[in-house]
């Protein structure tokens, strides 16, 4: 059965998620990272419903300012969107046994009414759940570098 990413209460197949039940020797990073990306979506677009499809109900975030779980990574988007914009690069995966994988990245981010960019560095797990995969834990690691100040770049 093609695996799917779990979006607004419901598995939505797409073609980077094709395949994730394969194992991990087969999948390509490709497939996590569209995982990883709609829940960067829903901050963006302030969906609250994708977000919280993405989360698994026990999920832990660990963030420069505490923990979170689930209803509060969700409630951030109560008023709207919290991300203006955001650009995510250098990823890396590792397999964590047959039904999970942890997925790290650097992120560039601006804070809706905010003007620096920040960044981050930020690693996930996901585990497979039926034929989609669900996010139970995620790590910010602030960048030594931010803020980054790309106002004027092109």
């Amino acid at each position: 059965m093609a695996a799917e990413c779990q979006t607004a209460g419901r598995g939505v197949k797409h073609p980077f998620c094709q395949g994730i039940a394969k194992g991990w020797d087969e999948m390509d990073l490709e497939e996590l990272k569209a995982c990883e990306l709609r829940v960067w979506e829903a901050l963006r677009r302030g969906d609250g419903a994708a977000d919280a499809a993405a989360l698994a109900d026990g999920f832990l975030g660990v963030y420069p300012d505490g923990f979170a779980g689930k209803a509060a990574h969700v409630g951030q988007l109560d008023h709207g969107r919290v991300v203006e914009r955001y650009t995510l690069s250098d990823w890396r995966g590792l397999a964590l046994g047959g039904d999970h994988a942890l997925i790290s990245y650097r992120a560039e981010f601006l804070r809706v009414g905010k003007e620096d960019i920040v960044a981050m560095y930020v690693s996930s797990i996901w585990q497979r759940q039926g034929s989609g995969w669900v996010n139970l834990f995620s790590q910010d690691t602030p960048a030594q570098d931010q803020p980054v100040d790309r106002s004027n770049s092109g």
